[in-house]
């Protein structure tokens, strides 16, 4: 059985803005769960990264938050992507692919390598 990583800094944030976008609103144990799910459960989501990370979303207004009941009739905070929050992901999409682009120079995928 494979490791479970944890969520490396500075991307917790894209994954969570990804998340939103593609499921809709969810509270934050549904964005832990699907984030790990989309991993293939490679990542582990702690608690004690993901609300702090929602919070500051929150506090930067590319999430809003409302209170609501969840599946199982508990009461949850509900996360939702805003319009603002829609623009950042796609700043921090581009971001993104342009540093995979330039790390990814240092290890090429050469018939050497193999």
């Amino acid at each position: 059985m494979t490791e479970k990583t944890d969520v490396r800094q500075g991307t917790l944030a894209l994954m969570v803005l990804k998340t939103l976008e593609t499921m809709g609103p969810l509270h934050g144990y549904g964005i832990a769960r699907r984030i790990e799910q989309t991993s293939g459960d490679l990542l582990a989501v702690r608690y004690g990264t993901l609300y702090p990370a929602l919070m500051k979303l929150e506090q930067e207004g590319y999430v809003s938050a409302k209170w609501g009941v969840s599946d199982n009739h508990r009461r949850a905070k509900y996360y939702a992507l805003t319009s603002a929050g829609k623009k950042q992901l796609a700043k921090e999409a581009r971001e993104w692919d342009r540093t995979t682009a330039i790390i990814a120079r240092f290890f090429p995928q050469s018939e050497e390598a193999s």
